[in-house]
């Protein structure tokens, strides 16, 4: 596209301005591990209450919070026993008004997981569902006679291991679950399921809750025919065995889209750019399809592909730009590094480089997910054995895939446990943990917290971070390098991606610039030329010359 027909894109948006969720930073919490309040090991919502002068003084915009339902527990709250309630555990739902109350009044929108796909199977409605094939809450699951040899209907397997078919010997039919048999899979098709989720969602935002994380969304429609999926010809010993098969009939259906609309028509007939954030680790292509026709879909469908992105030049910067080409003109894109599935960016990049990776989340064009404690460096944890608590290892151990070791409680301070709790955590924290934590790191002039800060303010002091339009100028080598522009500043961000220094001419920083940031915290104000010079594992971010 011409850089005029850009400029003019950039007008026409700037008339309206952004709205919050584009131009803020989104902060995860893992309720179970960012603050304990009541001394029981485990964190809870009076908790996120305490520490949100912290969050509002670190400068993120709004605050995702993981499942805080009533739950049995079998993963962890993603088994949903009452979609309008809160588990005891995290507090109750005054605490839960208290808290948007509070978040609000420091300019912090709060935004719940919603989990559309499954409930737990403690859960009323399915409870009801199991009771018998008459009952009428039957359809509310998706329920199949038996195949013809006795067996599973079909060859539709679990993300978490094994079939994803359960017998119940008391009706002779199976139950499909997508995850684990304790979270029984909703079926969309029905509309009073449809009705009675919605309810839920309006629960919610009429108590002021400013979006939702929809989990699992790829997996809410399954084909109606529930025919076999294909065999994987990628799939080897040692992947994740839910890999052996391509997921074309349990995933991704185009039916989907309806189900997206739905939630969306909901979101918007309330004010204040309520935003609704879908999970789905699918292609690129499949990814955009998500902002749906005429941007009736999710406004964020969640882009992971950092998680798992060769971290070098040769293939992160085609892959930026090929994300930039894939999102539709009325789109929005968002970036993530890290979460509560994946391993914690430190552990995945090592410390070093995980400084470059926090200024290309934060630089990049789009809407950043910030996942609780990369501001301060946290490490991912090795689980002993006798520790583990996630069911996705219990169930496939040995392949690495277990979730624990990027969950591990919040690190505060060097006291005991952390400044978490005053008892001995739910997951055991990390051995740096003295070293690694706020209150230390608030005292240092170049610690991760304080780079982290500094990206922050640069983000909010310069819209052309935020929500300027993002081009290429370089990859080569170690270096990735691009412009950000708008709102008549032009900004370029300079990244080595490796421990050796390297210089470089950059055709588009003609003219240089003013060094706002260094990700050593060391050079702010320096004056840069077309050439720069980058010392080993270092970001610079450069305020270019009119």
């Amino acid at each position: 596209m011409a850089e005029q027909e850009l400029a003019e894109q950039e007008r026409e948006r700037l008339k309206t301005g952004p709205v919050w969720w584009q131009s803020g930073v989104v902060y995860q919490i893992y309720p179970r591990s960012f603050q304990d309040s009541n001394g029981d090991g485990v964190g809870d919502i009076p908790g996120i209450i305490s520490r949100l002068p912290y969050l509002a003084d670190l400068g993120v915009d709004a605050i995702w919070i993981s499942p805080i339902y009533p739950s049995p527990m079998a993963d962890f709250g993603y088994d949903v026993a009452d979609y309008t309630a809160i588990h005891p555990l995290f507090g109750t739902l005054d605490d839960f008004d208290r808290l948007v109350e509070e978040a609000h009044a420091r300019g912090l929108k709060i935004i719940l997981d919603f989990v559309p796909n499954h409930s737990s199977q403690e859960h009323p409605w399915f409870k009801a569902s199991r009771s018998s094939k008459d009952d009428p809450k039957r359809d509310w699951y998706i329920w199949r006679d038996p195949g013809p040899d006795g067996g599973p209907p079909n060859n539709w397997l679990s993300e978490f291991g094994g079939s994803g078919w359960e017998y119940d010997e008391a009706s002779g039919q199976y139950y499909y679950h997508a995850f684990l048999k304790e979270q029984p899979d909703l079926n969309w098709r029905n509309p009073d399921v449809v009705k009675a989720m919605h309810g839920a969602l309006r629960f919610w935002m009429d108590r002021g809750v400013d979006g939702f994380r929809i989990d699992a969304l790829w997996h809410v429609i399954k084909d109606a025919e529930f025919r076999d999926n294909p065999a994987n010809p990628d799939f080897r010993e040692g992947m994740n065995p839910h890999s052996a098969l391509t997921h074309i009939y349990t995933g991704d259906r185009p039916e989907v889209m309806d189900v997206i609309a739905g939630f969306r028509d909901l979101a918007d007939s309330y004010d204040g750019d309520r935003v609704l954030i879908g999970e789905a680790y699918l292609p690129l292509h499949r990814i955009a399809a998500y902002y749906g026709e005429d941007g009736r879909g999710v406004h964020l469908p969640f882009n992971f592909t950092l998680l798992a992105a060769p971290w070098n030049a040769a293939e992160l910067a085609p892959l930026i730009a090929a994300y930039e080409a894939a999102i539709p003109e009325d789109g929005w894109p968002n970036w993530v590094l890290s979460n509560h599935d994946r391993p914690r960016v430190v552990g995945r990049l090592g410390p070093d480089q995980a400084r470059v990776a926090a200024m290309l989340l934060l630089t990049l064009r789009g809407t950043p997910t910030l996942y609780y404690g990369d501001e301060i460096g946290m490490s991912q944890v090795s689980i002993p054995a006798e520790r583990v608590q996630d069911p996705f290892e219990k169930n496939v151990p040995g392949l690495g895939l277990g979730r624990d070791g990027a969950r591990t409680p919040m690190q505060w301070d060097d006291g005991p446990f952390a400044g978490f709790s005053t008892v001995e955590p739910w997951l055991p924290l990390a051995d740096d943990f003295t070293e690694v934590n706020v209150k230390r790191e608030q005292g240092q002039a170049a610690s991760m917290l304080t780079l982290t800060r500094a990206l922050l303010a640069l983000r909010r002091a310069h819209p052309a971070l935020s929500v300027g339009l993002w081009s290429p100028v370089a990859a080569v080598g170690d270096l990735v390098a691009y412009l950000r522009q708008g709102e008549g500043e032009a900004m370029l961000v300079a990244l080595n991606l490796g421990g050796d220094p390297l210089s470089a001419t950059l055709p588009g920083a003609v003219g240089g610039g003013r060094l706002l940031l260094s990700t050593f915290c060391d050079r702010a104000g320096e004056r840069v030329g077309d050439a720069i010079d980058l010392r080993p594992n270092e970001g610079i971010v450069v305020q270019l010359s009119p």
